[in-house]
């Protein structure tokens, strides 16, 4: 099976962003591949694959086991389509894994928003400047956190007040587009002075490469946020209170690039409802600047004009 894994493997990489390529190919290599790597893919029943998912279980990983079911299952489709096998297996186990809650990332509630802006805009009392305005601009932008880690400098349009992320470094392999506000523009201008000569717009110790994956999540923490707010919960807030305030719920799902995985479509859909997003974008800076402020000059929950 592990030579029909790998061939398979290899025909999804252009499509997949690094991490995503990374923990897929671990996954086989760790689950999958002692117990059934060496057997003739047409030979594996649903007896064989149960066996080896029910391994994963017996660790308690039961989201895992759900994921290296549905990984064997793609698999098993190639080797189909292939003609290395004559059908797919896991196709039988629905209903023999444990059920598994997915759980959602912390996230604060609306009125706990305002402390939690607050509590960042002071964040340098206790760490970095740097990760400070970096979390302000994840907070503004609402991108996922490693868009926003693994930026480069030359990925801003500064004149034009934009900043297009390259396909291969979006989860979806869509270029995207994020609009930026007054208050990111002011922000970047910050980060300039503490980038220096690096390329990144987040240098970590080695100017080099950019900070690691983990600094914005661990501030939140020191700020006494762990278990209550993570990077990925300023899209959830994000989205709630833009949906809220009346945006275009299409023009919120494209600045959230929740994208298409039709490559001309996304294509398409790069400048997609750009003007509204503009619009938004700079609402939403005001928005929570306003709330960091303790201010109601942009209410929330209505409509927006």
């Amino acid at each position: 099976m592990e030579a029909v894994a790998r061939e398979w493997y290899s025909k999804q990489l252009n499509t997949w962003v690094p991490s995503h390529a990374k923990d897929v190919l671990r996954r086989l290599e760790v689950n999958v591949f002692p117990y059934l790597g060496k057997l003739p893919i047409k030979k594996i029943e649903a007896p064989e694959l149960l066996n080896t998912i029910r391994i994963i279980e017996q660790r308690g990983a039961y989201d895992l086991a759900h994921r290296v079911l549905q990984m064997c299952s793609q698999v098993f489709r190639y080797g189909v389509i292939t003609g290395r096998c004559s059908r797919d297996p896991a196709i039988d186990l629905r209903g023999a894994l444990t059920p598994h809650k997915k759980k959602n990332q912390a996230a604060v509630k609306p009125e706990e928003l305002p402390e939690l802006l607050r509590s960042i805009s002071q964040y340098e009392t206790i760490g970095d400047k740097q990760t400070q305005l970096a979390s302000q601009m994840l907070a503004y932008t609402f991108t996922r956190t490693n868009e926003l880690i693994g930026s480069l400098w030359s990925e801003f349009d500064l004149e034009n007040a934009l900043w297009v992320v390259p396909s291969e470094r979006m989860k979806m392999r869509n270029e995207h587009v994020v609009p930026l506000s007054t208050q990111s523009l002011k922000i970047l201008a910050e980060l300039k002075t503490k980038a220096g000569d690096s390329r990144f717009l987040l240098p970590g110790r080695n100017p080099h490469k950019p900070i690691s994956n983990n600094t914005l999540l661990f501030a939140l923490y020191r700020l006494g946020y762990k278990g209550k707010m993570t990077g990925h919960g300023f899209r959830a807030v994000a989205s709630t209170a833009l949906n809220e305030a009346g945006f275009n719920p299409d023009a919120i799902e494209r600045q959230l690039a929740h994208g298409e995985k039709n490559e001309i479509r996304g294509a398409y859909n790069r400048a997609k409802y750009l003007p509204e997003r503009i619009k938004m974008m700079q609402w939403w800076s005001d928005y929570l600047e306003a709330l960091e402020k303790g201010a109601s000059v942009v209410p929330m929950f209505k409509k927006a004009t």
